[in-house]
């Protein structure tokens, strides 16, 4: 079985921002301003000495603060990945979803073998920008041959 990412590294970068290292061999910015919108249990992280006492837990599966605050390193590769433009893997389960593909059709579709969906899909491997202008091209062309 494929395993999600895993943190080997991480530092603050200004207010709000993690650069996190990654075992994908990626280093992506998140800025963590989304989160706390949406979840105030994460408000102490705006205080800047709160946020620099991060650290990785343990194997990498995610970001640990004092009192027990943490993140998990899926929802921050997919945070990273989709704020940096780049297709995060649950954006393209997304897709896959939106078009009714199997992992199996989709490789057909995208001209690579299945062994690949599934390491993107697990985010195994880090899906490339060309993988993500195949998925825009193929659904476009989907919809222009129902018109």
């Amino acid at each position: 079985m494929n395993k999600m990412p895993r943190i080997t590294s991480v530092r603050t970068s200004g207010q709000l921002r993690l650069e996190i290292d990654w075992n994908t061999k990626e280093t992506l910015t998140v800025d963590l301003s989304t989160i706390i919108t949406h979840n105030q249990a994460f408000a102490p992280l705006t205080e800047p000495s709160f946020l620099n006492q991060v650290s990785i837990e343990e194997w990498g599966h995610g970001l640990d603060w004092p009192g027990g605050l943490d993140m998990g390193a899926d929802r921050l590769y997919d945070l990273g990945r989709e704020q940096s433009g780049l297709f995060s893997p649950s954006q393209l389960d997304e897709w896959m979803r939106r078009n009714g593909l199997s992992p199996t059709t989709t490789a057909m579709a995208l001209g690579i073998t299945s062994h690949m969906i599934s390491n993107y899909r697990h985010g195994a491997r880090p899906i490339p920008r060309t993988i993500q202008l195949a998925c825009i091209g193929w659904e476009t062309e989907q919809l222009r041959k129902a018109a």
